[in-house]
């Protein structure tokens, strides 16, 4: 991520000043690529370097595309990086620390997602140097996750640093410990780490750096003051810059490998369970630019996970060839928009053009897998979750549908009921008719599960959300502040602006056997919005959805930073999500409390609220796909259709940021251009996310029912698992085996059971990076191969069925 100019003299300048007695660790090296930076000529400005400083080592978080590039522009320079980069020992001068392939900051995608960075970044990287070792993972800007010690252990990583000194634009990690710490992750798995210091403060007068970025006297102090015996700082220069060693020879410079083999203190080192809040990441959430993004990138990664377990199936069904080469295409595309300049410097170098480009691109090689089209006299209803599932879908016209027993299914214009098995598919034949009506009756907004009232008067908020099997109201009719209402605070008024100034006109657009919906249409701070509201019969998920059609561009957020904005002043008025636009939900809950989930993990928050103001005071206050508040009896899920963040607070009610305008990083002014939609979802439940299977509603909401066009056939299931916290991450084909990839999303560690509808030769347990690790044991049971296995809370497992054949 590209720095200022002026704050890159500042940095030498200090760096040239220091001095030091002894030779102290450090840890310096590259940080860029292709698509962020890399200009031309540089690699044989690095070989140069190493070639005139034999004393100096190098880490590199290079964008693995980038010797594509370098092969072409460069071959002289790449034949002497290679030879250079050969030695991959301890005693080794060049160590590859990130070969994500996109460089995500890894929080803001699937635990799948951050899977395929790793798998397709070390792949290319050693088409290059095919003898690279990958040793530990480092990361010049704040890429780290909670679950990372489980992923990067199965991919064969020994070690990690969670320091980022000199780029925290984005975030930092929460100071704990002294020179080593066993990184544990939600799973259990441990890493040996090396943490950010207990005394490894934020840089006074900086909103970017740690002390640890050049190995200063007072940084060092503090370190040995600690009982720190091997302090080390740490600076991945921008590829482009031209300074070589950056601390010239002041420096015992290291590769993190053999500073955490060979140098650091491994005696005692105490465990670290690194909680997701301890990683304290910010970045401009609500600015439509990111918005857009990520949403863009979501509706990509859902559309893939979607298209690749369906090849797995054609593939083993149908015989359908495995599109091998289709896959990897739409992969690297959204790996590529996950990358964290995308997200924190979405208009430099027109990242927001290069995302639209790359998840197209996902989203047609998908589409195309899944062989879409519009007519059909047989379609294929697609479950590509472990859960058996009976809804309603949409399907544009009127129809009678008969299943492949013959048997006709509940109807209404529209929309018909379908019941499908785990990870397989349900055959229906489609009869046009003609007639049919939806009969609205606006008098009601009900379903079987739920109760709705809504008040036109204060601007279309829902009054009243009775549960009907418990009788219990969820909202909180004594709070002032709405249900599904949207608040922000408009800085060009000078005032707070509600949807509850004024009033709303309601209109039920549907009211049949299968849903409700109502759309509301009202004002807020004279800008038009319109929401719906869904309730499916059969559904606890009420979907929601809202549009707001901007007049002109107004300023959002605590205040406006147009004219005194200063890139290194602690407050930002984009850390305040308290006066950016919400849509809230105030809860007839007491004793709240609050969890979230992130990539192959839940947190349980340990925030008094999500509130900040500054750099130095940053909260994890980011919303993946769901928060969940309860008081241990009942609560309320809240999905949304991309990341970004949520407000929660002891005397503030749940709610998801949906806009800000106006100055950010860097004194860009994130400004908006069209209107705003989200889409997002609430799921009342009785206990906590987990008795209340909050993850089962996340894998409905990002893996909806897919409708594909078909020739007949019969319904058709490849497996099924006996624990319904159970998932399945992916399905993949190599050769004539099946690859499984289950992740235990909040179930116990005991043996579960896993059933495939057909045999297979062996079940093998493997590493993210193909070693075998364990046999399993198979019956085989009318037909269908049954495996027992463990897998930790919040662990994951590749299991390789070996020569598959289904049952047809």
């Amino acid at each position: 991520m590209k720095r200022m100019n002026i704050c890159l003299a500042v940095l030498l300048t200090a760096a040239a000043q220091e001095s030091f007695a002894q030779q102290p660790h450090f840890i310096d090296g590259y940080h860029g690529g292709v698509y962020g930076h890399y200009p031309a000529g540089y690699t044989r400005f690095i070989t140069g370097q190493l070639q005139a400083n034999p004393y100096w080592k190098i880490n590199l978080e290079i964008e693995p595309e980038t010797w594509d590039m370098v092969k072409v522009r460069e071959p002289q320079a790449y034949g002497v990086f290679q030879q250079l980069f050969a030695d991959q020992s301890g005693n080794g001068r060049i160590e590859y620390v990130n070969p994500g392939y996109g460089q995500s900051y890894l929080y803001t995608g699937s635990g799948e997602s951050m899977i395929r960075q790793f798998s397709y970044g070390m792949q290319k990287v050693r088409e290059h140097f095919p003898g690279a070792v990958f040793t530990t993972y480092s990361s010049e800007e704040p890429c780290f996750t909670s679950a990372l010690p489980q992923v990067l252990r199965s991919f064969g990583f020994k070690y990690a640093s969670l320091k980022n000194p000199n780029t925290c634009w984005g975030g930092y990690t929460r100071a704990f410990g002294g020179e080593l710490v066993q990184w544990e992750g939600p799973d259990g798995s441990r890493l040996l780490t090396v943490p950010r210091y207990s005394s490894e403060a934020l840089l006074p007068n900086s909103t970017w750096q740690t002390t640890a970025w050049n190995n200063s006297k007072e940084y060092l102090a503090s370190a040995r003051a600690a009982g720190i015996a091997n302090p080390i700082g740490m600076c991945l220069q921008d590829a482009g810059w031209h300074n070589g060693p950056w601390l010239k020879q002041n420096a015992q410079y290291e590769t993190w490998r053999n500073y955490i083999g060979n140098v650091a203190n491994k005696t005692n080192v105490p465990s670290w369970r690194v909680s997701q809040e301890d990683i304290q990441v910010s970045l401009v959430w609500g600015a439509q630019v990111l918005q857009r993004i990520a949403q863009q990138v979501r509706a990509a990664e859902n559309k893939l996970i979607a298209a690749e377990k369906y090849a797995a199936i054609t593939a083993l069904y149908d015989h359908v060839p495995w599109p091998q080469q289709k896959l990897d295409t739409a992969w690297k595309s959204l790996l590529l928009a996950q990358h964290h300049d995308c997200w924190i410097v979405p208009y430099n170098d027109t990242w927001i053009d290069k995302v639209q480009h790359w998840t197209d691109n996902t989203i047609a090689v998908s589409d195309s897998i899944l062989q879409k089209n519009n007519s059909a006299t047989y379609i294929r209803v697609l479950n590509t979750t472990a859960l058996p599932r009976e809804e309603w879908i949409d399907l544009q016209g009127n129809w009678k549908v008969t299943d492949s027993k013959g048997r006709q299914v509940p109807t209404v214009p529209g929309a018909i009921k379908v019941s499908v098995p785990p990870m397989g598919f349900s055959v229906y034949r489609l009869q046009p008719v003609t007639g049919g009506e939806n009969h609205i009756t606006p008098e009601t907004l009900e379903t079987d599960l739920y109760r709705i009232t809504i008040d036109p008067a204060r601007g279309g908020v829902i009054s009243s959300l009775i549960v009907k099997a418990t009788g219990k109201e969820m909202v909180d009719t004594k709070n002032n502040r709405g249900f599904n209402e949207l608040r922000g605070y408009f800085y060009q008024e000078g005032a707070w602006r509600s949807s509850m100034d004024t009033a709303a006109g309601i209109r039920i657009t549907e009211n049949s056997k299968a849903r409700v919906s109502v759309e509301i249409n009202g004002f807020i701070a004279g800008h038009p919005f319109t929401q719906h509201v869904t309730l499916t019969n059969g559904q606890r998920r009420i979907d929601l959805k809202v549009k707001i059609n901007w007049k002109g561009n107004p300023g959002i957020g605590a205040y406006s930073q147009a004219d005194n904005y200063n890139t290194e002043a602690y407050r930002k008025a984009f850390y305040n999500d308290s006066c950016k636009l919400q849509v809230l939900f105030p809860l007839s809950l007491s004793q709240q409390k609050l969890s979230k989930d992130a990539p192959f993990d839940v947190t349980d928050s340990r925030l008094e609220n999500t509130f900040f103001s500054s750099w130095d005071s940053i909260k994890n206050n980011v919303i993946l796909h769901w928060a969940d508040v309860t008081d241990g009896n009942t609560g309320l899920a809240l999905f949304t259709d991309h990341t970004t963040s949520y407000v929660h607070g002891k005397d503030y009610p749940l709610g998801l940021t949906l806009q800000y305008a106006g100055r950010a990083l860097w004194g860009r002014n994130y400004d908006i251009t069209g209107p705003t939609e989200v889409n997002y979802a609430i799921v009342p439940h009785n206990g906590n996310w987990e008795s209340g299977s909050i993850s089962n509603e996340e894998t409905r909401w990002c893996e909806p029912l897919q409708v594909l066009p078909a020739t007949g056939g019969k319904d058709f299931s490849l497996l099924a698992l006996q624990d319904n916290h159970w998932q399945v991450s992916t399905l993949l084909m190599d050769g004539k085996d099946l690859l499984i990839r289950l992740y235990n999303a909040g179930g116990n560690s005991g043996q579960q059971q896993l059933s495939f509808n057909g045999k297979a030769t062996q079940a093998v347990i493997e590493q993210l990076d193909g070693q075998a690790v364990e046999t399993l044991q198979r019956r085989l049971v009318a037909g269908k191969t049954i495996i027992r296995l463990a897998i930790p809370r919040f662990g994951i497992r590749t299991i390789r069925l070996k020569n598959v054949i289904v049952n047809n």
